[in-house]
């Protein structure tokens, strides 16, 4: 007789964080109360990005995170790099140098008109910053933001609540010294691509298994999948700008590439959800203060809130 086949290992996809400490804190209980203890004690749990900015906590996020595997040894964990967090490294020089030997200075170039508009850090040390970076720790002169009809929280990042819960003013260059170095080394080790084989997934005409891709904001529609996985996969920080990271229409689909090839392409950064097929978008959230973080589980694909 043939042992009997295990159950697939539960996947469970959470949304950004944004600082916000006490909602991680809900879901995470959430997540547990709503699984089996044996599923979600071996489950792949996949954090989507962006754990700083805009709520006051960040310091406390990261904190949480980094217990994770002592308190669940069983489980696997994967940390993907948001924008926010890309930026968040870069100020504290936490990002991989450019393959090609390149200074960070020559990611400057592509948006230079924008710096005196988005009051880029001038700081000790800007010279050896990656425009990401720069713009997270400077000063924006607008007040106002009006995408989100909120004033901007210190930079266009909204990074003044990650200075302020490390100690330190917003924009100050204090802040590589206040980080640390377990925080630091976190950031450094961020990933921009998880890739997952074999992930089941309910559908109406039965359960079916797919490759899974995990990216902050998604792949992009008019670049070249394979340019794009190489991007991500190797962290090249020569890219100014990552859209895969930081993109907003480009990224919502999932690319022709990978049309009719079975492969779930799940993303956060959108501020909403939204679940098209195959193509999920798991940020309810999206840094707002009275909205709360979902994360979807797999292969159900049921929602799990912080406020449920």
């Amino acid at each position: 007789m043939s042992a009997p086949t295990a159950p697939p290992r539960t996947v469970i996809c959470v949304g950004d964080v944004h600082g916000y400490i006490a909602k991680l804190e809900s879901l995470w209980s959430n997540l547990q109360s709503a699984l089996p203890a044996d599923a979600f004690a071996a489950a792949l749990v996949i954090f989507l990005g962006d754990y700083n900015d805009r709520g006051p906590h960040t310091r406390e996020v990261i904190d949480f995170l980094l217990a994770l595997p002592a308190r669940h040894p069983a489980q696997r964990h994967v940390f993907l790099c948001g924008n926010h967090d890309l930026a968040f490294a870069a100020f504290v020089g936490e990002l991989p140098p450019p393959p090609d030997g390149s200074p960070f200075s020559a990611t400057w170039e592509e948006y230079i008109h924008n710096e005196e508009h988005e009051g880029w850090f001038r700081g000790p040390g800007y010279e050896g910053m990656h425009v990401q970076g720069r713009r997270w720790g400077g000063v924006i002169k607008e007040r106002w933001n009006p995408k989100k009809g909120l004033p901007y929280k210190g930079s266009i990042y909204d990074a003044q609540p990650t200075f302020e819960s490390y100690g330190v003013a917003h924009g100050s260059p204090d802040l590589a010294k206040a980080v640390p170095e377990e925080h630091k080394r976190f950031l450094s080790d961020l990933v921009w691509i998880h890739e997952e084989e074999n992930v089941p997934i309910d559908t109406d005409e039965g359960q079916i298994i797919c490759n899974l891709i995990a990216v902050h904001a998604g792949l992009e529609k008019s670049i070249d999948l394979n340019e794009q996985l190489r991007v991500l996969r190797t962290r090249d920080t020569r890219v100014p700008k990552v859209p895969m990271l930081s993109g907003r229409q480009d990224v919502w689909n999932t690319p022709k590439d990978l049309t009719g090839k079975q492969t779930i392409v799940v993303s956060g950064h959108h501020g909403q959800l939204h679940i098209d097929g195959l193509r999920f978008i798991i940020d309810e959230g999206g840094g707002y203060e009275d909205k709360p973080i979902a994360a979807i589980v797999f292969p159900s694909k049921t929602l799990i809130r912080s406020t449920e």
